[in-house]
């Protein structure tokens, strides 16, 4: 599995190299207030990916600490039965105690 993985992180490596090497003309972006930066399109793809990427994790971060605390929680309930359930094993496996024992000095 793990050549596999390597054998198609390469070939998309060797894939994306060849789109970077074909898209190397200028591209101009204007922003605000007349400002402009011209810079390869290989390079404004990728710029736009990793922000694209970053913004998708930050969007993520919240769902992903509210299913780790409930995991956490279910984790305690299910240790907390499963301590019940081996007292109770334990109950159960233990002779039964006599209601009471009459001590010998009254039955002279």
């Amino acid at each position: 599995m793990k050549i596999i993985s390597r054998l198609i992180a390469a070939i998309l490596f060797i894939l994306f190299f060849f789109f970077a090497l074909k898209n190397t003309q200028e591209v101009t972006l204007h922003f605000f207030l007349g400002y402009e930066r011209t810079d390869p399109l290989v390079l404004v793809l990728l710029v736009c990916f990793v922000g694209g990427a970053i913004l998708g994790v930050l969007a993520m971060t919240p769902i992903v600490f509210r299913h780790r605390r409930e995991a956490s929680r279910h984790k305690k309930t299910v240790s907390t039965l499963q301590k019940e359930r081996e007292a109770q094993q334990l109950a159960q496996i233990q002779p039964p105690q006599p209601d009471s024992v009459v001590p010998p000095q009254h039955l002279i």
